[in-house]
């Protein structure tokens, strides 16, 4: 068993011993890597797809995923030009709705891109023209909020800023991309600055950050416009920085860890890396290069020593994690979002197909698919897989539909 499997079966064990809440409080699930700690789903789909259970109106604009956590699930959508904040209860019922601000035009993309994270009593989103607003959890109440770029004399980027903030030891995680601050922390209670990435002025480049910890070293890690770079949670000292550009400056799938390794992929036909921590946590070294695996901003999932990923030409791909090699492919399947629950591979394509595929490099296939034909816009939100539940967002439209195994 690997070192990954094992973390994995310790996480799940740990969660599954625990109440409901901690499901997922933020973007792509608990750890924030697409992999979901669910089982006892369907290993199949009918011809239509696993039976829909309700379905929510009216949500706004937005490409938003959602967060589920103490049988509530959140989300934000964006109205004429201002954003709000959303929670229902797990019959798809509002509880509260709460107006945050202004939201950016996104050059013709306009929506919210912000997919809230849950930390204790909090709700803790970015909007796309750089507010950071604490919520009430439970009320909806707005707490705090600060104008980031403001603050630290940062640019709002050419589609908006697009992040679901990192919260870590009291502190939320942003990326301003201000002088000496590209990416800060704010006290999660106040709104206080706590620390800035002296040294680090890189504009902001559509990534998550997140937390790396192989239990001995544990470091911020994300994308800035020019570089990969390491960062001590507690002071944000700058630890290491790896030159890596992309075309546009667009960084929107977030870095995924197994170990010492740390992997990155971006689209635009650029591929994808592996980097290599060093053992005083001080540096990467790249291991390999893979050209054809292009995730632009569907996410990467690694589970038993393999990467997967829809690439921009519509071929999923399954990497050996330790070589870069393909080891299977599926042509034409669709560009869109991969996340991983209960050994299957789900994607949400931008076709509007959803998808349930055999992750086993011999076998790999598609297993059962549907189309969601509610909503409208682009299909680019993420799926969440939450107590036999999996919700799809599409624009104004939030979905929950029962794909748990019939006892």
């Amino acid at each position: 068993m690997s070192r990954k499997t094992l973390t994995l079966t310790l996480v799940f064990t740990l969660i599954a011993s625990w109440s409901f809440a901690a499901d997922s409080p933020r973007f792509r699930g608990p750890a924030s890597d697409g992999v979901f700690a669910a089982t006892g789903l369907m290993g199949s789909w009918p011809d239509d797809g696993p039976k829909r259970l309700w379905m929510a109106e009216g949500l706004g604009e937005s490409y938003a995923s959602m967060t589920v956590v103490n049988g509530r699930i959140y989300t934000t959508g964006m109205a004429g030009e201002k954003g709000s904040a959303y929670a229902f209860d797990l019959n798809g019922k509002t509880l509260w709705k709460t107006e945050y601000g202004a939201e950016h035009s996104g050059n013709g993309y306009p929506g919210t891109r912000s997919t809230p994270t849950v930390a204790g009593d909090h709700l803790y989103l970015l909007s796309s023209m750089g507010k950071a607003v604490a919520l009430n959890a439970e009320s909806g109440k707005i707490v705090w909020e600060v104008d980031l770029f403001e603050r630290f004399k940062g640019e709002n980027i050419y589609f908006g800023i697009s992040e679901s903030p990192l919260v870590v030891d009291g502190k939320v995680i942003y990326s301003p991309g201000g002088k000496d601050a590209a990416v800060v922390a704010l006290d999660a209670k106040t709104g206080d600055t706590v620390w800035t990435s002296k040294g680090l002025d890189d504009p902001a480049a559509y990534c998550n950050p997140m937390l790396f910890d192989n239990g001995k070293h544990r470091q911020i890690v994300t994308l800035v416009s020019k570089h990969l770079v390491g960062l001590d949670p507690a002071t944000g000292q700058v630890l290491w920085r790896e030159p890596n550009e992309a075309t546009y400056d667009i960084h929107s799938t977030s870095p995924v860890f197994d170990g010492n390794s740390i992997y990155v992929s971006h689209g635009y036909d650029q591929g994808g890396m592996l980097y290599e921590l060093a053992a005083d946590g001080k540096s990467v070294t790249k291991k390999w290069t893979e050209e054809k695996l292009d995730i632009h901003h569907g996410g990467a999932v690694w589970v038993d020593g393999r990467i997967y990923g829809a690439a921009s030409k519509k071929t999923w791909y399954a990497l050996d994690a330790a070589s870069g090699e393909i080891v299977a492919s599926i042509p034409r399947l669709g560009k869109g979002a991969v996340i991983y629950a209960d050994g299957k591979l789900y994607g949400y394509t931008e076709g509007g197909d959803v998808v349930l595929v055999d992750p086993d490099p011999d076998n790999f296939k598609v297993i059962s698919k549907f189309k969601v034909k509610e909503g409208s816009g682009h299909h680019w939100s993420h799926p969440v897989i939450s107590n036999g539940v999996l919700y799809i967002r599409h624009g104004e439209v939030l979905m929950a539909y029962d794909i748990k195994q019939s006892s």
